[in-house]
């Protein structure tokens, strides 16, 4: 079996162990509105940034359209407090980023996190040397779900996005890879979240024996 072109990681939930630093943050935002944040608060901020987590912020606070990108800088602030107390990679995420780099698969970061974020936690996990190149929502005109921040990170390594493995946790992450035109395989940070559509084959983990074999490892080194 031959390997993708390149395998692109989305960061938050699937790479790193950092969503529940942003859930964190959104608790303290939403307590600070008297307003207790439940799953669906989550599911519907799940993977989203910028314009869009602004309005949905703003929604569900029931605070104007126009208090959104407050909104968002406040939570913003917060999750770098989180971020503090240090981040892990997820299940199975060093040994699968080990496997690709030693069969020499160019492997990319795309994030819809600000940029200060992403290298912040993956510097705390200690994962930021086997990126060939990191794509955050600062690095394009459109987040996800806009195919935009996946296209850009295929663009950098040179491959036809065609002929890229995305890894995604989001609904939106994943609708963003396939409308770039990636194969799409999902590892779900929540298991009600739908990702009609927007996914190839859905995973248990990154050490899933089942996405190694698809991506074209036959196993990967445990430790």
């Amino acid at each position: 079996m031959s390997f993708p072109a390149a395998v692109i990681f989305d960061n938050d939930g699937l790479t790193l162990d950092s969503e529940e630093l942003w859930t964190q943050a959104e608790q303290k935002l939403f307590a600070s509105y008297e307003i207790e944040f439940s799953d669906a608060h989550k599911i519907a901020l799940l993977g989203n940034s910028g314009p869009h987590a602004a309005t949905i912020l703003a929604r569900e606070l029931g605070r104007p359209d126009e208090e959104g990108p407050a909104l968002v800088d406040e939570m913003n602030r917060l999750v770098y407090v989180a971020l503090e107390d240090g981040c892990q990679p997820m299940e199975g995420a060093v040994e699968l980023l080990t496997a690709l780099k030693a069969a020499g698969v160019p492997v990319g970061l795309c994030s819809n996190s600000p940029r200060g974020f992403v290298d912040r936690a993956i510097a705390a996990a200690d994962v930021a040397h086997f990126f060939d190149t990191i794509v955050t929502a600062e690095d394009v005109e459109h987040g996800k779900p806009a195919p935009d921040p996946y296209l850009e990170a295929a663009r950098r390594l040179g491959a036809d996005p065609a002929n890229c493995v995305a890894l995604e946790d989001s609904p939106p992450g994943a609708a963003s890879a396939a409308a770039a035109g990636m194969t799409v395989y999902v590892v779900p940070s929540f298991e009600e979240a739908d990702f009609a559509g927007a996914a190839d084959s859905v995973f248990t983990s990154l050490a899933d024996s089942r996405l190694l074999e698809a991506i074209g490892l036959s196993e990967v080194n445990q430790p």
